[in-house]
């Protein structure tokens, strides 16, 4: 397999926090480049009837057309859903790094509810859609399989979702990063990102990136404090669990 051009940084993380910004301010940097088409992402390493047709598949799919002087990268952000991507990854990538994005699982599940419901996917109030989840996820069509709409608490649960691959790769070869702090210090959070990719700091390809996750219900709706002292409580503990997986250095929402 020597020769094939593969990427070398993952982007993955729970919908609705940031992944598409992180991509965008990636193919600004000079030395950096995406795996194109960004949608659909690839999900190689997720769908079987991809997986199985190798990684010469992968490569001469996505990123033949990425200039061999350019770091390459791929987003998939279901990537972080699944512990089988986990070992697919370690086994054929096992030097790749991995970037991966959360959110308050709160604020998250409230924005996945709104884009289900702006996609019609979702007809019930945020608390029914709550309430039906779990009956929901053991019935999901086919043909939503990836998209989960209904997928509230259960992606939030961050710990768990990324056990699997601090399990599998050194922790310096992952970097976790806050929506939140996409939206308050854009700037420091590509230093980040162009430290860890070992690239040169460009703090202005921060600057004026496309909004993140715009759409007609933004800034409209808000979650019911009732819910938000629910859905807290819920995540209470998940979140204990994450701040002794990452350490100190990762800010767990309040």
């Amino acid at each position: 397999m020597t020769g094939l051009r593969l990427p070398d940084f993952i982007i993955a993380g729970a919908p609705r926090c940031g992944t598409t910004w992180l991509c965008a301010l990636v193919d600004r940097h000079p030395a950096m480049e995406m795996a194109k088409p960004l949608v659909p992402e690839p999900k190689f390493f997720l769908r079987d009837d991809l997986f199985s047709q190798g990684l010469a598949y992968y490569a001469e799919t996505w990123f033949a057309g990425i200039p061999t002087d350019r770091i390459a990268g791929e987003k998939s952000a279901n990537y972080l859903e699944s512990p089988i991507v986990a070992r697919r990854i370690r086994d054929t990538l096992p030097g790749v790094r991995l970037i991966f994005t959360l959110r308050n699982p709160i604020d998250r599940a409230f924005s996945n509810y709104l884009w289900s419901r702006q996609n019609g996917l979702e007809a019930a109030s945020f608390a029914e859609a709550l309430d039906l989840e779990q009956a929901r996820e053991r019935y999901i069509p086919d043909h939503l399989r990836y998209a989960r709409p209904h997928a509230l608490v259960s992606r939030g649960l961050y710990a768990d979702l990324l056990r699997p691959y601090f399990d599998l790769f050194p922790p310096e070869d992952i970097l976790v990063l806050r929506y939140e702090d996409i939206l308050a210090a854009p700037t420091d959070l590509a230093g980040r990102l162009h430290r860890f990719l070992g690239v040169a700091h460009r703090p202005a390809d921060a600057e004026n990136l496309p909004r993140l996750n715009a759409g007609a219900y933004a800034d409209k709706e808000t979650i019911d404090p009732a819910l938000r002292v629910r859905l807290a409580v819920r995540y209470a503990e998940p979140n204990q669990h994450l701040a002794r997986l990452l350490g100190p250095g990762f800010k767990i929402w309040d």
